[in-house]
């Protein structure tokens, strides 16, 4: 019997940015059970793009919801419209114990009256809680009440909610344990392959000469450029420490109060080795930058699993993460850690830079070991595959 499976919360597919878009498109490309069919909500803010209502991609049924500009409620309003279109198209067509796969928590006070409606129809609501999105420094206090609020909810009314973290199962296992929440584990996925720019390859040549980089003579940091990503901590450190390499930081800082606050307090702009170089779109140039980098500094301090975490692991050679259960939990042996404490990070550069040759070798062979082993794409989707196929 086919299994059908409608998936809410993403931009949709095809996409070239976001971690839920880029998991949905590995989960469709890399399908191996032909038996389950997918059905992804894809947001559009066209009326004449929202006219093609279903169009085929990756073997997957995509749906256009129009969603029209309402301001910061639009994401809600998308969640509920997609999963409305979805619930419609089960009942019409009669699909037998359709699953209804939730992303993000962000329509908790729907949550409820949706998951009704969907046992009323013999279905499941699956939840993927996401990182604590509540926790957030962009978002302003009311929002953030609401996302906890929101999150409460959404665990309170899933029938199972599947964590790409093992903290954040065990967050969502303790804070809501009146709940008795089912939760399961699936990580995100990352991709393993290396560029297939050679090392000479003018892209990458004229890209250090623009910048004034060498290879191996640079620490990393890809990112979006927010406070709870600890900028602020990696580029004072990295300004204390008596690193001769320079600190290159892939990210988009136009029109953004944090930068010119961050260049108010640590005057980064004197440093000539801190070099901000904007972002990088080319898949293949920035693998070839984290490959090329002599090590990457990771700050995340909110959120599951983290997808450029997991492309630094499979990439890059050298990992200092910032010391929290789930940089720990990806990285486990395979990387360096370091605290906020004053001094600690710029001596793990210091250290860091006194590294053998052979010391650097044995870490780059562990984290790509690391990620090959528990989160390349192909595992992901048998892992989801099996989660689907075992609804009856």
């Amino acid at each position: 019997m086919e299994k059908h499976v409608f998936i809410v919360g993403s931009k949709g597919i095809p996409a070239n940015y976001g971690g839920y878009e880029t998991f949905l498109e590995y989960l469709t490309q890399g399908q191996q059970d032909t038996a389950i069919k997918y059905h992804v909500a894809c947001k559009v803010t066209n009326k004449t793009a929202a006219k093609q209502k279903h169009f085929m991609h990756n073997h997957a049924d995509c749906f256009n919801v129009y969603v029209p500009n309402i301001g910061p409620a639009q994401a809600i309003y998308y969640d509920v419209a997609a999963l409305n279109q979805a619930i419609r198209y089960a009942r019409r067509h009669r699909i037998k114990k359709p699953i209804f796969y939730i992303l993000a928590c962000r329509i908790g006070p729907f949550m409820r009256d949706i998951t009704r409606r969907v046992h009323a129809i013999g279905g499941v609501v699956y939840v993927n809680p996401d990182g604590h999105e509540w926790m957030r420094a962009k978002w302003s206090k009311p929002v953030r009440q609401y996302w906890k609020y929101s999150e409460g909810l959404m665990v309170k009314h899933a029938d199972l909610l599947i964590c790409d973290s093992k903290n954040i199962e065990k967050y969502i296992q303790t804070t809501y344990a009146q709940y008795r929440p089912k939760t399961i584990f699936i990580a995100y996925g990352a991709d393993v392959q290396r560029s297939t720019l050679a090392d000479d390859d003018a892209k990458i040549t004229d890209w250090f000469h623009k910048f004034n980089i060498r290879a191996n003579e640079y620490y990393l940091i890809v990112g979006r450029f927010v406070p709870e990503n600890n900028y602020e901590t990696m580029i004072r450190e990295f300004m204390t420490s008596k690193s001769q390499k320079d600190l290159v930081i892939i990210t988009n800082v136009e029109h953004n109060q944090f930068y010119e606050a961050l260049k108010a307090k640590t005057h980064f702009e004197q440093d000539q080795r801190i070099k901000f170089v904007g972002t990088v779109y080319d898949q293949n140039l920035l693998s070839k930058i984290r490959e090329l980098a002599y090590g990457y500094l990771h700050g995340h301090s909110v959120g599951g699993t983290n997808p450029s975490l997991l492309e630094a692991l499979a990439s890059t050679k050298l990992n200092l993460l910032f010391d929290v259960g789930f940089n720990r939990e990806v990285g486990e042996d395979s990387a360096l850690y370091w605290s906020k404490q004053s001094g600690a990070l710029a001596k793990l550069i210091e250290q860091s830079d006194a590294l053998s040759a052979d010391e650097i070798e044995r870490f780059d062979q562990a984290s790509t070991q690391r990620i090959t082993d528990a989160y390349s794409w192909s595992f992901i989707v048998s892992e989801y595959e099996k989660e689907f196929r075992l609804v009856k």
